[in-house]
Protein backbone atom coordinates (compact mmCIF):
# COMPACT_ATOMS: atom_id res chain seq x y z
CA UNK A 1 0.00 0.00 0.00
CA UNK A 2 3.17 2.53 0.96
CA UNK A 3 4.75 1.34 -2.66
CA UNK A 4 1.09 3.03 -4.75
CA UNK A 5 1.31 5.72 -2.36
CA UNK A 6 5.33 6.41 -3.43
CA UNK A 7 4.08 6.21 -7.30
CA UNK A 8 1.36 9.10 -7.21
CA UNK A 9 4.13 11.23 -5.55
CA UNK A 10 6.27 10.61 -8.04
CA UNK A 11 4.09 11.16 -10.89
CA UNK A 12 2.31 13.98 -9.35
CA UNK A 13 5.73 16.01 -9.42
CA UNK A 14 6.47 14.93 -12.78
CA UNK A 15 3.16 16.31 -13.76
CA UNK A 16 3.86 19.84 -11.72
CA UNK A 17 7.67 20.10 -13.46
CA UNK A 18 6.39 18.92 -16.79
CA UNK A 19 3.84 22.25 -16.04
CA UNK A 20 6.04 24.02 -15.20
CA UNK A 21 8.53 23.63 -18.13
CA UNK A 22 5.71 24.18 -20.59
CA UNK A 23 4.71 27.40 -18.96
CA UNK A 24 7.93 28.83 -19.19
CA UNK A 25 8.37 28.08 -22.77
CA UNK A 26 5.11 29.77 -23.68
CA UNK A 27 6.55 33.09 -21.75
CA UNK A 28 10.39 32.61 -22.90
CA UNK A 29 9.88 30.74 -26.59
CA UNK A 30 12.16 28.79 -28.07
CA UNK A 31 15.16 30.12 -29.93
CA UNK A 32 17.80 28.52 -31.92
CA UNK A 33 19.31 31.64 -33.43
CA UNK A 34 17.96 34.67 -35.53
CA UNK A 35 14.80 34.31 -36.81
CA UNK A 36 12.96 36.84 -39.40
CA UNK A 37 14.43 40.05 -41.09
CA UNK A 38 15.87 42.63 -40.21
CA UNK A 39 13.71 45.90 -39.95
CA UNK A 40 14.89 48.83 -42.30
CA UNK A 41 15.05 51.41 -39.68
CA UNK A 42 18.11 49.23 -38.20
CA UNK A 43 19.65 48.66 -41.23
CA UNK A 44 19.60 52.10 -42.00
CA UNK A 45 21.31 52.90 -38.78
CA UNK A 46 24.04 49.97 -39.49
CA UNK A 47 24.73 51.87 -42.67
CA UNK A 48 25.20 55.03 -40.91
CA UNK A 49 27.27 53.49 -38.27
CA UNK A 50 29.51 52.13 -41.14
CA UNK A 51 29.93 55.28 -43.10
CA UNK A 52 30.62 56.99 -40.28
CA UNK A 53 33.75 54.81 -39.02
CA UNK A 54 35.06 54.44 -42.09
CA UNK A 55 38.16 55.93 -42.62
CA UNK A 56 38.41 59.46 -44.23
CA UNK A 57 41.28 60.99 -45.17
CA UNK A 58 42.28 64.32 -43.49
CA UNK A 59 42.63 66.86 -46.78
CA UNK A 60 42.82 69.70 -44.52
CA UNK A 61 46.28 71.14 -44.08
CA UNK A 62 45.47 73.30 -41.63
CA UNK A 63 47.88 74.25 -38.56
CA UNK A 64 47.02 71.18 -36.74
CA UNK A 65 48.44 69.00 -39.56
CA UNK A 66 50.95 71.25 -40.46
CA UNK A 67 52.31 70.63 -36.69
CA UNK A 68 51.50 67.02 -36.86
CA UNK A 69 53.89 66.82 -40.15
CA UNK A 70 56.76 68.40 -39.08
CA UNK A 71 57.13 66.19 -36.47
CA UNK A 72 57.15 63.05 -38.66
CA UNK A 73 59.30 65.67 -40.82
CA UNK A 74 62.09 65.99 -38.24
CA UNK A 75 61.98 61.88 -38.01
CA UNK A 76 62.25 61.71 -41.34
CA UNK A 77 64.80 63.68 -42.24
CA UNK A 78 67.44 62.82 -39.48
CA UNK A 79 66.85 59.20 -40.15
CA UNK A 80 67.51 59.91 -44.12
CA UNK A 81 70.91 61.82 -42.83
CA UNK A 82 71.94 59.39 -40.70
CA UNK A 83 71.48 56.22 -43.04
CA UNK A 84 73.21 58.34 -46.10
CA UNK A 85 76.11 59.41 -44.19
CA UNK A 86 76.70 55.90 -42.51
CA UNK A 87 79.95 53.66 -43.01
CA UNK A 88 78.11 50.67 -45.11
CA UNK A 89 77.69 52.96 -48.32
CA UNK A 90 73.93 51.23 -48.17
CA UNK A 91 70.76 53.03 -47.77
CA UNK A 92 68.59 50.32 -44.91
CA UNK A 93 65.97 52.20 -42.92
CA UNK A 94 65.00 55.69 -44.74
CA UNK A 95 64.01 53.38 -47.51
CA UNK A 96 60.36 53.85 -47.28
CA UNK A 97 60.37 57.05 -46.57
CA UNK A 98 62.16 58.00 -49.91
CA UNK A 99 60.27 57.46 -53.49
CA UNK A 100 62.20 55.66 -56.49
CA UNK A 101 63.92 58.61 -57.82
CA UNK A 102 65.40 59.64 -55.11
CA UNK A 103 66.14 56.46 -53.93
CA UNK A 104 67.73 55.49 -56.97
CA UNK A 105 69.89 58.81 -56.96
CA UNK A 106 71.10 58.27 -53.52
CA UNK A 107 71.68 54.36 -54.22
CA UNK A 108 74.05 55.79 -57.08
CA UNK A 109 75.62 58.20 -55.07
CA UNK A 110 76.32 55.74 -52.47
CA UNK A 111 78.06 53.28 -55.23
CA UNK A 112 80.37 55.99 -56.54
CA UNK A 113 81.56 56.89 -52.94
CA UNK A 114 82.27 52.35 -51.88
CA UNK A 115 83.60 52.57 -55.57
CA UNK A 116 86.24 55.44 -54.74
CA UNK A 117 86.68 53.10 -51.15
CA UNK A 118 85.24 55.95 -49.20
CA UNK A 119 83.05 55.88 -46.28
CA UNK A 120 81.13 58.41 -43.73
CA UNK A 121 81.07 58.93 -40.25
CA UNK A 122 78.68 61.01 -38.84
CA UNK A 123 77.21 62.37 -35.84
CA UNK A 124 73.54 63.66 -35.78
CA UNK A 125 73.85 66.63 -33.29
CA UNK A 126 70.09 67.75 -33.53
CA UNK A 127 67.60 69.98 -36.05
CA UNK A 128 68.11 73.60 -34.95
CA UNK A 129 65.07 74.89 -36.86
CA UNK A 130 62.41 72.81 -39.75
CA UNK A 131 59.82 75.20 -41.10
CA UNK A 132 57.71 74.41 -43.78
CA UNK A 133 57.97 77.21 -47.09
CA UNK A 134 55.44 75.74 -49.14
CA UNK A 135 52.81 73.58 -50.13
CA UNK A 136 51.19 72.57 -52.94
CA UNK A 137 48.36 70.49 -54.15
CA UNK A 138 47.88 69.15 -57.29
CA UNK A 139 44.97 67.19 -58.10
CA UNK A 140 44.90 64.59 -55.21
CA UNK A 141 49.10 64.76 -54.43
CA UNK A 142 49.96 67.88 -51.82
CA UNK A 143 53.74 68.48 -52.07
CA UNK A 144 55.12 70.32 -48.80
CA UNK A 145 58.89 72.36 -48.85
CA UNK A 146 60.63 72.75 -46.02
CA UNK A 147 63.59 74.32 -44.94
CA UNK A 148 66.00 72.60 -42.87
CA UNK A 149 68.84 74.16 -40.35
CA UNK A 150 70.54 70.71 -38.84
CA UNK A 151 74.04 70.47 -36.99
CA UNK A 152 76.12 67.21 -37.60
CA UNK A 153 79.97 66.28 -37.14
CA UNK A 154 80.82 64.36 -40.25
CA UNK A 155 83.58 63.57 -42.48
CA UNK A 156 84.84 61.16 -45.16
CA UNK A 157 87.35 58.48 -44.41
CA UNK A 158 89.40 56.12 -47.00
CA UNK A 159 89.76 52.49 -46.47
CA UNK A 160 92.96 53.06 -44.80
CA UNK A 161 90.86 55.56 -42.70
CA UNK A 162 92.50 58.81 -43.28
CA UNK A 163 90.33 61.87 -43.41
CA UNK A 164 89.32 62.77 -47.05
CA UNK A 165 86.79 65.59 -46.36
CA UNK A 166 85.29 67.00 -42.89
CA UNK A 167 85.92 67.00 -39.75
CA UNK A 168 85.58 64.18 -37.27
CA UNK A 169 85.93 66.83 -34.20
CA UNK A 170 84.02 69.94 -35.63
CA UNK A 171 80.34 70.70 -35.87
CA UNK A 172 78.74 71.52 -38.92
CA UNK A 173 75.52 74.04 -39.35
CA UNK A 174 73.99 72.74 -42.70
CA UNK A 175 71.15 73.80 -44.28
CA UNK A 176 68.94 71.91 -46.90
CA UNK A 177 65.38 72.43 -48.74
CA UNK A 178 63.72 68.89 -49.23
CA UNK A 179 60.21 68.30 -50.64
CA UNK A 180 57.66 65.91 -49.16
CA UNK A 181 54.99 64.64 -50.98
CA UNK A 182 51.53 62.21 -50.08
CA UNK A 183 48.44 61.21 -51.82
CA UNK A 184 45.57 62.63 -50.00
CA UNK A 185 43.10 60.36 -51.11
CA UNK A 186 45.17 57.01 -50.21
CA UNK A 187 44.89 55.23 -46.74
CA UNK A 188 48.48 55.52 -46.24
CA UNK A 189 49.37 58.15 -44.00
CA UNK A 190 53.15 58.30 -44.69
CA UNK A 191 55.31 61.17 -46.43
CA UNK A 192 58.03 60.24 -48.92
CA UNK A 193 60.77 62.45 -49.88
CA UNK A 194 60.69 63.35 -53.75
CA UNK A 195 63.19 65.98 -54.01
CA UNK A 196 66.43 68.18 -52.59
CA UNK A 197 66.64 71.11 -53.74
CA UNK A 198 69.72 71.97 -51.83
Amino acid sequence: MSYSFEYIDIILLAMIAGFIFLRLRGILGKRTGFEGKTPPEFKKILKNVENNTAYKPNNKFDDGAKKEFLKGAKIAYETIITDFSDDDNKLTTSKPLLDDKILNQFNEALKERGNRGHFAEITFVGINSAEIKEHKKIGNVLNVTVNFVAEVITCIKDKNKNIVSGDPEKIKKIYDTWVFSRDTNSNNPNWQLVNTLT
